[in-house]
């Protein structure tokens, strides 16, 4: 779909270029367009040289790097905002009191094209959520863009690719659907799958913020649309947002998932992501025997409890998005038989404020637990006297290696944020397989 119409000549700030390529492909799209691009990041040029170098070739983009400043938002069209960018930032609001739209490449995109669209959010499962709806559609012979948060996906590059005949189907995290929130508009068809504590840093401490931006996803949905609420989160939802749910509401869990349904990703957790998906194909008109299909030959998402390599006897799983103690307690409840300690556990970064103690209880089951260095960890290790803290991921692994026998599992399931040792939790799961490979 051709759009470049709607951006050609707009005199465009872009705050936030990142590593991740989400960034730099929105940046490069709009170049593409012609609009007039401000690119401004807090990294410096050096930390952003390799997304730097895929657009500092076009004439109409100019770089401020290492700083924003005001007068970058002001006398603009538009501001496309990156996720994280802090709710009282002094930049957006000068953006806000020049009238000035502030958006997010995942709500222009569905704004602009018309595309149907099925979005998921949840502090846990909306990947693996995602890309199970997205394998179901696929089974059912449906045009799927998957994006959103979806690592290296720009949301603004698949404007080259969207139809009429498609269906976009978006992971959406909070800030994400902050730009939903400005565009007032929500998906036809919104998963929430679950909703914990999380981004406490960036939220002040503040839960009921970081639900609000997470609400968009339905607030603003009519009553021929549909939301899915997973059972773990359904109550507190119903009770802070009944009144203003307009769309039908159905509440799932992992009992909407037939017995005989075999999934080849271990965990309960992973039943309840799959019944979420079904419930949500059906929504859409797939029938079951389809989903079926798709969701048992679905493999699971890399760096989501991944099974990198068994090697002597011994597997090792990347679960590096496991950026919170519910997301490690999900693993290792996966991978636990509950009669042997077999599980090596790697964990441990930079804190998120989060309350750890009903994880820390759940150690004791465990083999034996290694710490990677990090602010979060240094809060936890004194009720971890047993645990060696390293800070070197390569020594980590190689001593969780030397440490497993025949029928052990070594699991990387952080539970902390990734930021301080890595550039992001991408970076940390790469890292990790990398060293694997070489065991």
């Amino acid at each position: 779909m051709d759009v470049s119409a709607h951006f050609r000549g707009k005199k465009i700030t872009v705050m936030g270029l990142g590593l991740l390529g989400r960034g730099v492909g929105d940046a490069r799209y709009l170049a593409e367009c012609g609009a007039e691009l401000i690119v401004t990041d807090l990294k410096t040029r050096e930390q952003l040289a390799e997304s730097v170098a895929q657009i500092e070739a076009f004439p109409n983009v100019t770089f401020v790097l290492g700083e924003h400043r005001l007068e970058d938002f002001s006398g603009r069209d538009l501001i496309l905002k990156a996720a994280g960018v802090p709710l009282d930032s002094t930049y957006i609001a000068e953006a806000r009191k020049n009238n000035i739209p502030v958006r997010m490449s995942a709500d222009l995109l569905v704004e602009i094209s018309g595309v149907q669209c099925i979005g998921i959010t949840g502090t846990r499962g909306k990947s693996t959520a995602t890309h199970m709806i997205g394998t179901i559609l696929q089974e059912a012979k449906k045009k799927v863009l998957l994006g959103g948060n979806i690592r290296g996906v720009s949301n603004l590059q698949l404007f080259n690719e969207v139809t009429p005949d498609h269906i976009a189907v978006l992971e959406l995290d909070s800030w994400q659907l902050q730009g939903f929130g400005e565009a007032k508009m929500s998906p036809h068809i919104s998963v929430f799958t679950t909703f914990y504590s999380d981004h406490l840093n960036y939220y002040h401490d503040d839960l009921d913020a970081y639900l609000a931006d997470k609400a968009n996803i339905f607030l603003c949905q009519k009553s021929d649309d549909i939301l899915i609420l997973g059972g773990q989160c359904a109550p507190a939802i119903i009770e802070k947002y009944g009144n203003k749910i307009e769309s039908k509401t159905i509440v799932a869990d992992e009992l909407n998932l037939p017995d005989t349904w075999g999934l080849q990703i271990p965990g309960l957790h992973n039943r309840y992501d799959a019944a979420l998906a079904l419930v949500a194909a059906r929504a859409y008109g797939i029938p079951d025997e389809i989903s079926k299909i798709a969701l048992i030959k679905f493999t699971g998402v890399p760096g989501r409890l991944e099974l990198v390599a068994e090697k002597k006897g011994i597997k090792i799983y990347n679960d590096t998005t496991a950026t919170t103690p519910e997301a490690t307690i999900a693993a290792i409840s996966a991978l636990n038989d509950g009669f042997t300690k077999s599980i090596i556990l790697i964990m441990g970064g930079a804190d998120k404020g989060l309350d750890m103690d009903v994880l820390i209880s759940r150690l004791s089951e465990l083999k034996k637990v290694i710490l990677l260095e990090g602010s979060g960890t240094s809060r936890i290790k004194k009720e971890l006297p047993n645990a060696i803290v390293f800070n070197s991921l390569k020594e980590a692994v190689s001593d969780a290696f030397m440490n497993a026998e025949v029928g052990d599992s070594v699991l990387f399931s952080p539970a902390f944020a990734s930021f301080g040792m890595f550039k992001n939790e991408f970076d940390r799961g790469d890292q990790f397989n990398a060293l694997v490979q070489k065991l």
